[in-house]
C-alpha cells in the first residue's frame, strides 16, 4: 500500500514530527550508506551518444520531467535528434522499449514516460544500458534520461540536478537535511551536489523570485531559474482537483493561483492507480459542489479509458527565465564530447 507524502519531510523545523524522525533515524543511515557504495563501484558505460541526466536530490516533486520536457525541446529546436529515457517506473515491462502512444499504456510503460513520448521519442529500460544502447541504435543523437542522478550506470555528459523552489512558510526542498526514510533526501546534499554540473531551480508560477538562500546553498555551481507555467487555463466553474504526485499540495496551490474555483481537494499517493472506491469518492465530493473533476496530465495519463472523458486534464510546462543562456550551457557541453 502507497502512502501520501509527509509534509514534516518538507519542514526545517526539526520539532515536527520528533518521535517519527529519530526512530526512522537508523534507516536512513544504512540508506545513506547503500546509495553512496553503488555509485563509488559502479562502472559507468558509454552507450556511444551524449547522454544529459535529470536528476534531483529527494524522493519525486521537484519536477523533473518538465525539466526533461523542455530539455528534449530546446535540443530539437538545435536539429539534435534526442531521444529520453526512463526507467519505466510503476510499468510492467522492462523494455528496453520504445514508448507508443497509440499502443502502450501508463500500467505498462509509466506515467512519465508517456509524457516523455509527447515530446520526443521516449524508451523505457529497467537496464539503462540497454536501453540506451537501444535508442542509441535506434537513431538518437543524445540521451535525456529521465531520474538517474543517483543511477550511475550510464557515463553522464552532463548532469542537471532539479530541485524545487518552494520555500514560502516553512517549506524547504531539502527539509533537515535527513535521507530517507527520516527525511526527502536521497543522499547527503553533500554528496548528490558534488556529482552535480548544474543546478535548476523551478518555481511556481506564482512565485516572484528564487530564494537567496536556496541559490546560495548550491555553492560556485551554476544556477538557471525555470518556472512552472499553465499551457492552459484551468477548466471554468467549480471545481474538484486532485493529485496523485509526491507533492499533491503543490498542484492545489497551483490551481488556486491560476484562478481556479477550487471547492476541494483530494490527494493521493505518488504513482498511485485509483481504485473504483477512489473514484466514488472523487464522484461523490464532485456531485457535493456540483463541480468538475480536474486533475494533472501525469495523472490523467493512469486514467482508465472511460473516466478520461469525466475528468479534465491540466497541463502545464517548465520554462527557462534565461532560455538562451541555458541552451547555449547545454550545447557547449555537447560539443565538448563530441
Amino acid at each position: 500500500m502507497k502512502l501520501n507524502t509527509p509534509r514534516w519531510w518538507y519542514s526545517r523545523d526539526r520539532h515536527h514530527a520528533p518521535v517519527a524522525r529519530t526512530l526512522l533515524k537508523p534507516a536512513s543511515w544504512i540508506w545513506a550508506r547503500v546509495t553512496a557504495r553503488r555509485i563509488a563501484r559502479a562502472t559507468p558505460v558509454d552507450p556511444g551518444a551524449p547522454v544529459i541526466s535529470i536528476g534531483n536530490l529527494t524522493v519525486g516533486g521537484s519536477g523533473k520531467t518538465p525539466i526533461a520536457r523542455e530539455v528534449l525541446r530546446l535540443l530539437h529546436t538545435q536539429g539534435i535528434k534526442a531521444a529520453a529515457l526512463s526507467r519505466g517506473y510503476g510499468g510492467t515491462l522492462e523494455g528496453p522499449v520504445e514508448v507508443d502512444l497509440a499502443v502502450h499504456t501508463a500500467a505498462e510503460v509509466g506515467d512519465e514516460p508517456l509524457m516523455l513520448a509527447a515530446d520526443a521519442p521516449a524508451w523505457i529500460a529497467r537496464d539503462r544500458v540497454a536501453g540506451a544502447r537501444a535508442a542509441v541504435a535506434g537513431g538518437a543523437e543524445a540521451l535525456v534520461l529521465d531520474d538517474a542522478h543517483q543511477n550511475p550506470a550510464l557515463s553522464k555528459t552532463l548532469s542537471l540536478v532539479v530541485v524545487d523552489g518552494e520555500t514560502r512558510g516553512d517549506e524547504w526542498p531539502f527539509g533537515d537535511g535527513s535521507v530517507f526514510p527520516s527525511g526527502p533526501m536521497r543522499e547527503p546534499l553533500k554528496a548528490g551536489l558534488a556529482r552535480a554540473d548544474a543546478i535548476v531551480i523551478l518555481l511556481p508560477a506564482d512565485l516572484a523570485e528564487a530564494d537567496p538562500e536556496l541559490v546560495e546553498a548550491f555553492g560556485d555551481l551554476p544556477v538557471f531559474i525555470a518556472r512552472l507555467e499553465p499551457a492552459a487555463a484551468p477548466p471554468s466553474g467549480p471545481q474538484v482537483g486532485f493529485a496523485g504526485i509526491a507533492k499533491p499540495w503543490k498542484v492545489e496551490r497551483s490551481l488556486i493561483a491560476a484562478g481556479c474555483d477550487l471547492k476541494d481537494f483530494v490527494p493521493f499517493p505518488d504513482h498511485a492507480a485509483l481504485s473504483e472506491r477512489d473514484f466514488a469518492l472523487l464522484s461523490d465530493r464532485a456531485a457535493l459542489f456540483e463541480a468538475g473533476l480536474v486533475t494533472t496530465e501525469k495523472d490523467w495519463v493512469r486514467l482508465p479509458p472511460e473516466w478520461r472523458d469525466r475528468i479534465v486534464s491540466w497541463p502545464v510546462v517548465a520554462r527557462l527565465e534565461q532560455e538562451a543562456a541555458f541552451a547555449g550551457f547545454l550545447l557547449d557541453r555537447l560539443n565538448r564530447q563530441s
